[in-house]
């Protein structure tokens, strides 16, 4: 018998998977959408119907250092540089195109485009485009910002009304009776992953960790495609089972590297260069056992629940009112046992970016965990520069050393 099966190898044949899958329903006349990331995927995946999500396949393309090809096709067409990273990668890639490009995954062009805008407000802007530009129907899913510490009655009748709404346009686009029975199960699928994703953060917080935080990122890829099948919940049942081997024999999240510093990476990874914002954390032995950002997709509501459902979509990452976002920061530092927070000033972020520099300095009021911030980019690899990024942690580095000092 050979080597079991990783939940990392899992993990890639069911990222790949999702793409393949998209290009063959395409092929046999299937509707392809694409989608916003923090989407009420229950109903879509309730229908059968298969999403793309544009972010995470800008995401991948940086990653793997494509994105200025086509980040230059979309500002050669008109779209500046300062608007969205993950966008103009988006819209390059339309008006380029790569089909063939083993690096690149291949998105089929949709049949309609869904836009949440409970995370970006300004994302509509991007799927409002994209309708014009491909002439297919949009799917608005509008969730107020909360001014208010929870989702009030009349918001929530809002939003669930939308959710009905969104029912009726499905059955009307597919031509097929919307099943409640399915729902009722995605519901439940979804609601188990979001507890074993939860169950992860929970492991982070083991001294040493058994995780490398940049793994988050990783497998975030299935939260955000397939929070609603039974093929996630093996990947994280598996890797949650992997991560608590390891802390039953002590091992940390590195080979070969002590941990010796735990911090809060907060925001989008800067993709383009992950490698070296990777590389140059684990040489100081830091790892990331708490973020913001993976934190976003897990939607926690009763299943069943559809009241529960349209207030748990409205209570994700920017849709908070400042003061909740300070809160979930320092309850993310805590569970963590974080030693500092790193802030990634993500030009293309610009929703997250107003807040930071107030939030920074509320968190630290409230956790005296030393923090600092660097210039980067989720897409664009022209605007991270690495040695900012080095001094910036060595700084971070003798500060979090000089605490542990004064502590004996």
């Amino acid at each position: 018998m050979g080597e079991p099966i990783t939940s990392k190898q899992l993990l890639d044949h069911y990222a790949k998977k999702v793409y393949q899958d998209a290009v063959d329903a395409k092929a046999r006349g299937e509707l392809i959408g694409w989608s916003t990331a923090v989407v009420p995927q229950e109903f879509f995946e309730a229908m059968g119907l298969k999403l793309i999500y544009p972010e995470n396949h800008s995401a991948v393309t940086s990653a793997r250092k494509r994105a200025v090809e086509f980040l230059e096709s979309a500002e050669a067409y008109g779209y500046h540089a300062d608007i969205c990273g993950y966008m103009r990668v988006n819209f390059g890639y339309l008006l380029k195109g790569a089909k063939g490009d083993a690096d690149i995954p291949q998105a089929p062009p949709p049949d309609f485009v869904v836009c949440c805008n409970n995370y970006c407000a300004v994302i509509v802007k991007w799927y409002e485009n994209l309708a014009k530009e491909l002439q297919v129907p949009l799917i608005m899913i509008d969730m107020p910002f909360n001014h208010d510490d929870d989702v009030d009655e009349a918001r929530m009748l809002y939003i669930k009304a939308q959710f009905e709404r969104l029912v009726a346009q499905l059955e009307n686009l597919t031509g097929r009776k919307f099943d409640e029975g399915r729902f009722r199960e995605v519901m439940e699928i979804s609601c188990e992953n979001v507890r074993w994703w939860r169950k992860v953060s929970e492991l982070a917080g083991i001294v040493p960790a058994p995780l490398n935080g940049f793994d988050f990122y990783n497998y975030l890829t299935l939260m955000v495609f397939m929070r609603g099948r039974a093929e996630t919940t093996e990947v994280l049942r598996r890797w949650v089972e992997e991560m608590e081997a390891k802390a039953s024999r002590g091992e940390g999240p590195f080979k070969d590297t002590e941990e010796k510093y735990r911090i809060m990476f907060d925001g989008i990874a800067c993709w383009p260069h992950l490698a070296h914002t990777a590389r140059t954390l684990r040489s100081y032995g830091i790892n990331i056992t708490g973020s913001n950002y993976p934190d976003v997709w897990t939607v926690e509501y009763d299943a069943g629940d559809i009241e529960g459902l349209a207030r748990a979509y409205a209570s994700v990452a920017n849709n908070l009112n400042l003061e909740r976002q300070v809160e979930k920061r320092v309850q993310i530092i805590k569970a963590g046992k974080c030693d500092g927070v790193l802030y990634h000033m993500n030009r293309s972020c610009k929703v997250m970016d107003f807040l930071t520099y107030e939030l920074q300095r509320r968190v630290f009021e409230k956790t005296a965990v030393p923090y600092i911030t660097f210039d980067g980019d989720q897409a664009d690899p022209r605007v991270f520069v690495p040695a900012q990024f080095d001094t910036r942690l060595q700084a971070l580095v003798e500060i979090m050393e000089s605490k542990k000092g004064a502590r004996g």
